[in-house]
Formats: structure tokens, C-alpha cells, sequence
């Protein structure tokens, strides 16, 4: 049953980090009451909350207090625990479910289900153990990459295998159970599709955007992706396609990579916010958390409409120090720290986003700042 939620109720979030914190400041300015669960004490989402839960996101008594105390309930992350969510689904309104976690929390199942929806993803191959990864590891060509299938984030839980005298690399990703092997992908650029939905099967797509990594870490998403429009099609069209298939509302980010032909194979999916969305809260109309608060309280969504050429550029621990003395000389910088108290490397910390009519020149710009000059590696 969909329900409408209106200003005044209280929006339950599983998960304390950013994207939370950016949930619910877009929930505030709605008039929506805010309560978190999440194991510290001192969160990013806390800190803004109305009501705080702490406690682990299994912890059975924890989520039916914010059962208790919410009037519909969603996640800001997809490692949390799928029993705990699934208890959830059934006392409490959780219009997203627990379904999409359990796919996309799994890489196996993740790929199958893409599959399904009539969208490719790279060959792959699924192995319980290492002693399966060499039984059929001929069956796929080198190099390729194996991940685990559960767990896993900005590149890690995963190696590459260039030849087969590499294959005993993988051995040790067993530990944590089944993996997925998949052939590397000659891609000539990485973009992503957020996708939005709410109960009634509306649907909205962020304009789309190219992401550079480091290290296997978003360093920036350009917006709009500099690709052909007939790949933005395709690519539009392949978000849709999964969407519909699994039924899902709320949030779903699908990430891709553009072959030097235009045709687009998706890499994976992440069932929330995304990284990569965080530039609309400045360079569209309604951003990512707007829209995903209105399509879990049951509300029309918004046309997605974008200002202008847009650079989002992600703050890592080591970019924190050099930003805070530099921001001033900056003025057309729009800056996001997210409240974390200690500013480890490579650990996201915030982000900055610049609205541009010289794309040129702000990627020149953001280079010559020096904030990011730490040179790491291009993915």
C-alpha cells in the first residue's frame, strides 16, 4: 500500500553517514522530523537529527524503537543488515523494501538480475571457492578482475589477474566467500544514471555524468557526461529497463562504462543517493535527496532541469587542510564538509561543486588549485 507522508511526520533513516545527513537536510527543509540508527555516536546524520538511535543495524529491539518513532523508513547505505530490514518491512512503512538490498548487496545476484532487465554487464563467471575459480576460469578471457561478492567498496575486495600465473592472488578473497570474476572492460569513459521512482511507478533521471576516479575513488563527476546524446539514450534507456524489472522506489544509482563504440555495459548498482548525484543540489532544480524524499513520501517528482555545466569534485582527508586555506580565492566554489571528525586519507569528507559555462576552464582551474595535487593514479 502507498502511503503519503506529509511535513510534520518523521522520516527513519538506517545509516549515519553524509548521505544520510544530505537526506535528511533536504526531509528538514520540508518540514519532516528526522530519526537515525546508526552505531556512532556521533554521526554526521546524528548531528542534525531529531532523534538519534545508537546501536548496531542488526540490533532487532533498535529498529523496532525506530519503527516505533517513524512514519515511513529508509537507508542511506546498502551494507546494512537484510534480516533486520525484512523485520522492518513488516511492522513498519518501508516503501523501498528489503529486496533491492538483498540483490545489491550480493554482486552474483546483482548481475543476474541485470541481466534479466534485458541489459548487458561485462562475461562473467561465479565461484563458491578458489578450487571453482580455476575450474572455470578458462571460460572467460584475461585480464579480468574478481571481487568478492558481498562486501567491498572504492576498490576494495578485489584484484586483477592479468595472465594465469596470477590466479593465486585471488585465493585469499575466498575467505570471505563467493567471488565474482569478470573481463576487463575497454572502456573509454565511466558515467552514471541516477534513476528516481516513487510507489506509483513515476520516474525521473538525473542529467547524466562522466566520473573520473583515482585509486578507485570518485575524484569528479562531469556534468553533462561529455558522450554522444545517442549514448545518453541507451544509457537512459538501460537505467529504465532495470528499474522497471525490479520494481524498485527511492533511489537507484547504475553505473556504467561507455565503450569507444557509444554502447554502454553496466557495471553495478547501488540501491541510494550516490556520490556522483551530489552536484544537483546546486545545478538542478530539485536535487537527488529532494527527489528521493519525494518518492519515498509518496509525492510527484520533479522534472530534473540543469542550471548549467557543472564540476563535482570529491574531498578526500588528505584535501581538507589545503581547501580550508585556499576556499577564499574561490568564490564560485559551492563547498560541502560533512561533519566527520577525523579527516583520515582517502576517506570522502566532503565535496565541492562549481557551476560553469567553461568546462575547460574549471577543470583547469580545479588542477592549478593544488588542493588535489596528491597524484594518484587515473583508475
Amino acid at each position: 500500500m502507498i502511503k503519503t507522508i506529509l511535513p510534520g511526520q518523521t522520516i527513519g533513516i538506517i545509516g549515519g553517514g553524509q548521505l544520510g545527513r544530505m537526506m535528511a537536510m533536504a526531509a528538514k527543509e520540508a518540514g519532516f522530523k528526522i530519526a537515525v540508527l546508526d552505531p556512532s555516536m556521533d554521526s554526521p546524520t546524528g548531528q542534525i537529527a531529531d532523534t538519534q538511535l545508537i546501536a548496531p543495524y542488526d540490533d532487532i529491539e533498535a529498529l523496532e524503537e525506530l519503527a516505533a518513532v517513524s512514519d515511513v523508513i529508509t537507508y542511506e547505505f546498502e551494507n546494512i543488515d537484510v534480516e533486520g530490514l525484512t523485520h522492518l518491512s513488516k511492522i513498519a512503512y518501508v516503501p523501498q523494501g528489503a529486496e533491492l538490498i538483498r540483490i545489491t548487496q550480493n554482486r552474483i545476484y546483482e548481475k543476474e538480475e541485470i541481466t534479466k532487465s534485458g541489459v548487458q554487464v561485462a562475461n562473467y563467471i561465479s565461484a563458491e571457492d578458489y578450487a571453482e575459480l580455476i575450474e572455470k576460469s578458462s571460460s572467460i578471457k584475461y585480464p579480468f578482475i574478481v571481487k568478492t561478492a558481498k562486501g567491498g567498496y572504492d576498490g576494495k575486495g578485489q584484484v586483477t589477474i592479468r595472465t594465469e600465473n596470477d590466479l593465486y592472488l585471488a585465493e585469499p578473497l575466498f575467505d570471505n566467500g563467493a567471488c565474482v570474476a569478470e573481463e576487463f572492460v575497454n572502456f573509454a569513459k565511466e558515467i552514471s544514471v541516477i534513476i528516481q521512482r516513487n510507489g506509483n511507478g513515476d520516474t525521473v533521471l538525473l542529467p547524466i555524468g562522466e566520473n573520473i576516479h583515482k585509486n578507485h575513488i570518485l575524484h569528479e563527476t562531469i556534468v553533462p557526461a561529455r558522450v554522444a546524446e545517442s549514448t545518453i539514450m541507451k544509457a537512459a534507456e538501460a537505467a529504465n529497463k532495470i528499474a522497471e524489472h525490479l520494481g524498485m522506489v527511492g533511489t537507484l544509482a547504475v553505473e556504467m562504462f561507455v565503450l569507444e563504440n557509444g554502447d554502454i555495459m553496466v557495471n553495478e548498482l547501488a540501491p541510494r543517493p550516490h556520490n556522483s548525484g551530489h552536484y544537483s543540489i546546486e545545478a538542478t532544480n530539485s536535487s537527488q535527496f529532494h527527489q528521493h524524499v519525494r518518492a519515498i513520501c509518496g509525492w510527484p517528482l520533479r522534472e530534473p532541469k540543469l542550471w548549467s555545466d557543472t564540476v563535482m569534485v570529491n574531498v578526500l582527508g588528505q584535501h581538507v587542510a589545503p581547501l580550508a586555506t585556499k576556499v577564499a580565492q574561490f568564490p564560485n566554489w559551492s563547498i560541502h564538509l560533512y561533519g566527520k571528525e577525523e579527516a583520515k586519507h582517502d576517506r570522502k569528507m566532503g565535496h565541492v561543486t562549481i557551476l560553469t559555462d567553461d568546462l575547460e576552464a574549471t577543470l583547469k582551474e580545479i588542477d592549478e588549485s593544488g588542493i588535489w595535487s596528491d597524484k594518484l593514479e587515473e583508475k
